[in-house]
């Protein structure tokens, strides 16, 4: 088990490209990132970073609002569910600590608000 915690913009930055990684290659999620963010990974990996930057690290680099962005994407509970896993077993790979714990915390927060908005908006 790594036994380092996220400290870092380094850090965050190898979570986000990490995790994308497992999201571009997954079957469920692939098709619905590719097809919002086509050929602008780039883009969206640094808008990433600074959102999780802003989460973990405090930074206040991401000021926009992240609900209204992901309200017209096609996704259900087992969207969430999958994006979740994904997530958590990005960090249990990478991390191990506090900030590590933070952050799976705050995914499982995000994933619910956005599938309770989601829903209630139908």
């Amino acid at each position: 088990m790594n036994t380092n915690d996220i400290e870092s913009e380094e850090d965050i930055k190898q979570l986000v490209d990490h995790f994308y990684t497992k999201i571009r290659k997954d079957e469920l999620l692939a098709p619905v990132f590719s097809a919002i963010i086509k050929d602008n990974w780039d883009n969206h990996l640094h808008i990433m970073c600074n959102f999780w930057s802003t989460i973990l690290l405090y930074s206040k680099k991401y000021t926009s609002d992240p609900m209204y962005k992901h309200m017209a994407m096609p996704v259900e509970k087992k969207h969430f569910d999958r994006w979740l896993q994904l997530f958590e077993v990005s960090v249990n790979e990478l991390f191990n600590g506090n900030k590590a714990e933070e952050a799976k915390k705050r995914a499982n927060n995000i994933a619910r608000v956005m599938q309770s908005m989601k829903n209630n908006s139908l």
